[in-house]
């Protein structure tokens, strides 16, 4: 399968975590972090990382690597993070009462998360 496939093709494995119940900003600092590194060493940061936002972001990188090896036979020691970002999804808007018969809205926002790895071994040679 590997052998048909043009050495210019540009190929990318993703995977897309959509409704993570984050703001966009908090998440973008750790993704900020990860862009361009290999998955090893990615792997390394997000585990050692203090962030809330690393644990949604370690399992879309699994997620990512888990297809790049069952679907296109990709070695996950030759794949890099080629394109993280992090876009704002809907926010849940809630009412909170209040004293006196008032209410305050509570909103809450969430985030959608897209993770592409490609093979460097594929541009080498």
């Amino acid at each position: 399968m590997i052998k048909n496939r043009k050495k210019n093709s540009y190929i990318e494995v993703y995977a897309l975590g959509q409704h993570i119940p984050m703001s966009p900003h908090k998440a973008q600092r750790v993704i900020d972090q990860i862009r361009e590194r290999s998955y090893e060493e990615t792997l390394m940061i997000l585990e050692l990382m203090p962030y809330r936002a690393c644990y949604p972001i370690l399992k879309l990188v699994y997620s990512v690597a888990a297809n790049a090896s069952h679907n296109m036979g990709f070695d996950e020691t030759n794949l890099v993070i080629s394109k993280a970002e992090v876009n704002e999804g809907t926010t849940v808007k809630k009412l909170k009462p209040r004293a006196r018969g008032r209410s305050y809205p509570i909103k809450r926002s969430t985030c959608h998360m897209t993770i592409a790895l490609k093979d460097i071994s594929l541009y080498e040679n």
